[in-house]
């Protein structure tokens, strides 16, 4: 069965499949089912293969009678075809709940098989070292497709697409840049990691890392790839230059607890990735800097993290935890945990952003529980102003030449609708509904922060283009989920406004 499509994934969900507990015998009908029609594509360990991972660690944000359908129904521009015709309602109801179950064999991704997934499709010392497309290197936005997993490479002068093509599976936690621009890195949420050739729009290298992945980044100097890892839970470590694998490391806790990983980012002033750890209370530092060892420098803290954001001069991380109802401070510099901060509901401070207001740092983050945007001194870090919303956001964006930062309403009836708050009176200047009844997410700025991209995720979704000043609609492009959008200069400069 071709269930490469089967991500239906609403990026950012929270909301696992609930299923109820089948017989035995509907268990074992629907393993005969999975070797007759899943197991070419999927695997006969359901590791995946021409198509995704079909594990419960892999398929806990896909809403059950979302997998229905797609085994259903296909999928269009897909290689999933449709079972309506084949399979009866019985029968596909089993074979969910088989795929939520967990495997037989217990999952594991080893070196053999991470070296054994490992391709080169082009020869980097062959092609040429300057851009082949003519638009502006710095300014090219990278637009994730996730309604049929395609990748667009857009001129963010012109906005006109130079490329489109298919992604693996469900990219996840946003592509990284090399330091140069030349080079964007993509993660799947079933473990490959694949390295693109900007300059030629050119598809380099592709392994497979591991069975679930959260995310990855690209240290400073443009030598290392670490990729992060739900499951197995571990990190591994890659040559940038062509994804080869250089070693994993065990992400083990002071005392072995075994542990997934949360997230991992690049530190660039301090030569370093900084990893938070999903079961263990700890966040490691691992140097980058000369020739590195790679041992992490474990740092204690109060509670396990599930995200966290940098401050702009990289010392402290703003680092969400249960445990303090919201959020705590930790300072990289001494390993001591700082503060609290009491944040309601659940704060997303990896899409939070920081700017100047009044010649002082501020840090607001979204809210995936409550509608609000909190705001934060990051000298004092206290609470500066909740500011209310339509209703739970996920992703907030600006850049150091817009008076606004825009946020979305991601969840709930009012998903339609984008805020622009005032940077500095932090009041609500202005509310846009660019496609009613539609998902309207994540917006990126131009490099120069003159025009401003504006996603609508849906099927028949649009990237929308408006003058960051005037608000005026430039430019509608038809895509389908454009997921996110990414231009290469400002992640490269890591500028004010946008995220890791």
């Amino acid at each position: 069965m071709r269930l490469i499509a089967l991500a239906l994934l609403l990026a950012g969900s929270f909301q696992a499949a609930a299923q109820e507990a089948p017989s035995a015998a509907a268990l074992e009908q629907a393993g005969r089912l999975y070797t007759q029609h899943c197991q070419s594509c999927h695997g006969a360990k359901r590791f995946g293969g021409a198509g995704p991972a079909l594990l419960p660690e892999s398929l806990g944000r896909i809403k059950a009678d979302e997998v229905r359908e797609v085994i259903r129904n296909g999928r269009p521009a897909s290689q999933m075809a449709a079972y309506a015709d084949v399979l009866d309602t019985a029968q596909i109801d089993n074979l969910v709940s088989y795929l939520y179950q967990p495997a037989s064999t217990a999952p594991n991704w080893g070196d053999s098989d991470i070296r054994a997934s490992h391709r080169l499709l082009a020869d980097l010392d062959t092609l040429p070292s300057t851009p082949q497309h003519g638009a502006d290197p710095l300014n090219l936005f990278v637009v994730v497709e996730a309604g049929d997993h395609h990748v667009t490479i857009l001129d963010g002068d012109r906005f006109e697409p130079l490329t489109r093509f298919p992604s693996h599976f469900a990219l996840h936690g946003g592509p990284k840049f090399s330091p140069d621009g030349r080079f964007v890195y993509f993660a799947s949420r079933d473990g490959w990691v694949s390295l693109y050739d900007l300059h030629n729009l050119t598809l380099i290298a592709e392994v497979r890392a591991g069975l679930n992945t959260r995310n990855l980044a690209v240290s400073n100097d443009g030598r290392w790839v670490l990729v992060g890892n739900y499951l197995p839970g571990n990190l591994v470590l890659l040559d940038a230059r062509d994804l080869s694998l250089v070693k994993h490391i065990p992400t083990l806790g002071q005392d072995g607890t075994p542990s997934r990983v949360s997230a991992v980012y690049t530190a660039p002033p301090r030569d370093s990735f900084v990893v938070a750890l999903k079961d263990v209370q700890e966040v490691w530092e691992l140097s980058y800097a000369g020739e590195p060892t790679f041992i992490p420098r474990r740092i204690q803290t109060r509670d396990v993290l599930d995200d966290f954001s940098f401050t702009p001069d990289y010392r402290h991380l703003l680092a969400t935890s249960r445990k303090a109802k919201g959020g705590q401070v930790i300072d990289l510099d001494s390993g001591a945990a700082v503060i609290d901060i009491a944040l309601p509901g659940m704060p997303h401070l990896g899409s939070g952003i920081y700017w100047k207001r009044n010649d002082k740092w501020v840090f607001a983050t979204p809210n995936v529980s409550q509608g609000l945007i909190s705001v934060l001194d990051l000298q004092t870090w206290k609470l500066i102003k909740e500011i209310p919303t339509e209703g739970p956001g996920f992703f907030m964006r600006s850049h150091i030449n817009s008076a606004y930062a825009w946020t979305d309403v991601f969840f709930g009836p009012n998903n339609d609708a984008v805020h622009l708050i005032d940077k500095q009176t932090l009041e609500i200047a202005h509310t846009l509904r660019p496609m009613p009844g539609k998902n309207a997410a994540h917006v990126e700025f131009t490099r120069d922060g003159r025009y401003v991209l504006l996603s609508v995720w849906d099927r028949d979704g649009a990237l929308i283009i408006y003058d960051s000043k005037t608000l005026e609609e430039i430019k509608r492009i038809p895509m389908n989920k454009p997921s996110g959008k990414y231009n290469v200069g400002n992640k490269i400069e890591f500028a004010e406004g946008t995220s890791h």
